[in-house]
């Protein structure tokens, strides 16, 4: 059985099933959704808890399989909680999961929660996941994207009786408040407790929160791929200052970059060939939010354009590793933000329609 994390709580409500798996990237609500089945499984006896953290190819699952028949006198149920990190458990893991998983669905004096990160369609389609699976429920915890921050955190204030003023000055404040925490929603959670303690239940106003809410905001190369071909100039700015901020390295950014920009030259080029578009973007394996995005921007890219950003991206990797050009900075991430500032604005639709 497949839950999304916002059904937990209903699913809960009806009853507890033996064996949750909990898979996803997002620390926070990974957190809270294993709270939230200890809340439950509390209330209805199971008092008794072991932990399992599976590091390396030789940890010992015997100790694991043997868990769920080894209650003590005080407790007549219990939790065992196995946590996988690398969200591999190798091939002996593989069998023990699958053992594991069939003895749950028999027993109801255990609660068995296995807690795993973000896993590829790969390992989902393994054999000890889908006994998981079939004999449990798993719930997969997605990240919670820049553009759906500013609701996610005006529901986290009502929680607390919180609210930003209505209209413009709100979404502005909620605007504000993501640029301050994106991609690092544990801190998030922490910013609006803040709020909870500084100020009584209530609207919030915009001088309020840019007041109390700290820059906590971390950036991942691959969501600044995300917010340049969106054309997000405001936000690719800030993610470049971020990243250089944190120390990110160069040639990681450029690469970043230019891997999307010979992308969108080989479908270009397929495209010129006779190739359908749908047909370009899978041969290249261009899919999900990008694919929407080339989709976009290919068909008022032109070929100048295009050849013009691969020479622009030659140029920066030489830039980055102490070859100077003219006409472009000497600093490394000064060309790194010029070249993202074309690639916004051919995104944008601005310089490749004037080529």
């Amino acid at each position: 059985m497949q839950l999304a994390f916002n059904q937990l709580g209903a699913h809960l409500q009806k009853g507890l099933r033996p064996l949750y798996t909990l898979h996803g990237d997002e620390p926070l609500q990974q957190q809270e959704a294993a709270d939230a089945i200890r809340a439950a499984a509390r209330a209805q006896g199971h008092t008794e808890r072991s932990v399992h953290t599976v590091a390396g190819a030789h940890f010992d699952w015997s100790a694991v399989l043997a868990a769920g028949g080894s209650l003590s006198l005080f407790a007549d149920k219990q939790m065992v909680e196995i946590r996988i990190p690398s969200g591999k458990p190798g091939k002996d893991g593989s069998a023990a999961i699958q053992q594991l998983a069939a003895q749950a669905a028999q027993d109801d004096n255990t609660l068995t929660i296995v807690t795993l990160p973000r896993l590829d369609k790969q390992t989902k389609s393994g054999a000890w996941f889908a006994a998981l699976e079939a004999h449990g429920v798993t719930v997969q915890i997605d990240t919670i994207e820049r553009g759906t921050l500013p609701p996610w955190i005006a529901q986290r204030l009502a929680q607390q009786g919180q609210r930003v003023v209505s209209g413009e000055e709100g979404q502005r404040t909620l605007q504000f408040f993501a640029d301050r925490v994106e991609g690092n929603l544990l801190a998030a959670h922490q910013e609006i407790q803040k709020l909870g303690l500084l100020y009584p239940q209530g609207e919030l106003s915009l001088a309020q929160v840019e007041q109390a809410v700290l820059n906590v905001a971390r950036y991942d190369v691959f969501k600044l791929s995300e917010a340049v071909l969106s054309g997000q100039l405001a936000r690719v700015v800030r993610m470049l200052d971020g990243l250089q901020a944190e120390g990110a390295a160069e040639v990681l950014v450029h690469w970043t970059l230019a891997e999307d920009i010979r992308a969108l030259k080989r479908v270009r080029d397929a495209m010129a060939n006779g190739q359908p578009l749908p047909m370009a973007l899978r041969a290249q394996r261009i899919w999900g939010v990008k694919e929407r995005l080339f989709e976009r921007i290919l068909p008022r890219l032109s070929d100048a354009a295009a050849a013009r950003l691969l020479h622009s991206a030659h140029v920066v990797d030489g830039i980055i590793k102490g070859l100077p050009a003219p006409g472009w900075p000497q600093d490394g991430w000064q060309a790194l933000r010029r070249l993202a500032m074309d690639l916004v604005q051919t995104a944008q639709g601005q310089r490749s329609a004037a080529r």
